[in-house]
This record gives structure tokens, C-alpha cells and sequence, in this order.
């Protein structure tokens, strides 16, 4: 008999604790409750978590905390963060604490489960451990086993989903890559057509930050359709 994967969902409002760990039991899987970030750290360095569902506004720790402490720990533990709908900063900073990705309030059970899923298949895959070639896009050298990309003397620290983003339109470069695809081949969402989110242009944002002003040539946009190396 398979073990259910296990779920630790931080979450301090009670009636939302109590229905995402209703929704997950439902689908199949073990979740474990709490409403605090103290709490939701003991718990998730105690370990045996297949994932961990984590608000950002906390009493006691504060989700980016928690995050932080336990992506130290453990590199491999898929961790979704709950923002507040249009808080860009939000994301943005829970990416720089090591999330893997996130979801806005107020959001879908098709949404949620759509991401939990596909962190799941993600880590089944072990893909984490896969480690692609080095290749260059512009004048940027990446080193995807050292998670580093270099540019002369220019040196940033990149995360694997980062890039695998890059490493994906390195391989189609000029030509578009949709965010539909994009989900897919780097989220690993079975069915991305069915999902409204930002978090692929969130991670591109952050992308574009870390190059510095030549991020948004390097990374071009096509509004309306996806992004793509020139």
C-alpha cells in the first residue's frame, strides 16, 4: 500500500487552515495543520513533509522566515507560498527565500492542487538532481551544476527553476516560448491552458532583475504571446 504524501499547510485563519487540509485529505493525501510560523518551522524540520503549503503573513515567524530557514535545510523540499492577490513585492521575495512557487488569495482548488501536483511530480522525478550542460545565451555563460551564470568579471547565483527557464529558450532562441509551454516543460503542469496565473512572468521578473539593466534585451517580451532569446 503507497504511502499518501504528507502536507504541512501553515495557515493562521482557521477556516482556511482547516478547508485546504479538508480538500487535500480528500484528494488523497496526509495534511498536518498550524496556524503559526513558529509551529510551522519546529514541524517542517522535523522532516517526512512532501510538501509545504506556507502563508506569507504569520503570526510569530513570518512565512519568508519559515521559508528561508527550512529551503537551509533541505534544497529538495517543494514549498508553495499563499500571497495576497497583486502583491508583486511578496512573490518576489519569497522566491529570494527559496520558494518554489506560489499562489494568490483568493485562489481555486483547481489552481492549488494544479501546483501542488506538479511540485510533486517535479520532486518524484528527482529533477532537482538532473543537472543540464553549461550553455551561453548573449554574453552570459551558465553553469547549471554551480547555479551560477558569469559575464566577464560578473558573477549571480541562480535558482534551478531559473534556470531552467533560461536553459529552455537557449534552446529555442528567436523563437516564442508561450507561458502555456513554459508551465509545462518547467512547472511540469499537466494542463496549463486551465490555469490564469502570473507566477512564470513573477519568475522572468526576478530573472531580468538579477541581469541587471540588459534584462529586459536579453529576455525579450511578445506581449500577448510568451518571451524569447534573441
Amino acid at each position: 500500500m503507497t504511502t499518501p504524501p504528507r502536507i504541512l499547510v501553515v495557515e493562521d485563519e482557521v477556516a482556511i487552515q482547516r478547508g485546504l487540509c479538508d480538500v487535500f485529505a480528500y484528494r488523497g493525501y496526509a495534511p498536518i495543520g498550524v496556524d503559526n510560523g513558529e509551529d510551522g518551522l519546529r514541524e517542517g524540520l522535523a522532516g517526512g513533509f512532501d510538501l509545504v503549503l506556507l502563508d506569507v503573513m504569520l503570526p510569530g515567524r513570518s512565512g519568508f522566515e519559515v521559508c528561508e530557514v527550512l529551503r537551509s535545510h533541505d534544497a529538495r523540499l517543494p514549498i508553495l507560498m499563499l500571497t495576497a492577490r497583486g502583491a508583486e513585492e511578496d512573490v518576489l521575495r519569497g522566491f529570494r527565500c527559496g520558494s518554489d512557487d506560489y499562489v494568490t488569495k483568493p485562489f481555486s482548488v483547481a489552481e492549488l492542487m494544479a501546483r501542488v501536483e506538479a511540485l510533486l511530480r517535479r520532486a518524484d522525478r528527482g529533477e532537482s538532481a538532473a543537472v543540464a550542460a553549461p550553455f551561453a545565451f548573449g554574453a552570459w555563460r551558465v553553469e547549471p551544476e554551480r547555479l551560477v551564470a558569469s559575464c566577464g568579471d560578473a558573477a549571480i547565483e541562480l535558482t534551478r527553476r531559473e534556470i531552467a527557464i533560461l536553459s529552455l529558450l537557449a534552446r529555442e532562441r528567436g523563437r516564442i516560448v508561450s507561458r502555456r509551454r513554459l508551465l509545462a516543460d518547467v512547472w511540469g503542469m499537466g494542463s496549463p491552458e486551465r490555469i490564469e496565473t502570473r507566477t512564470v512572468d513573477m519568475h522572468v521578473a526576478k530573472l531580468r532583475k538579477k541581469l541587471g539593466a540588459e534584462g529586459p534585451r536579453l529576455i525579450e517580451t511578445v506581449r500577448g504571446e510568451g518571451y524569447r532569446l534573441p
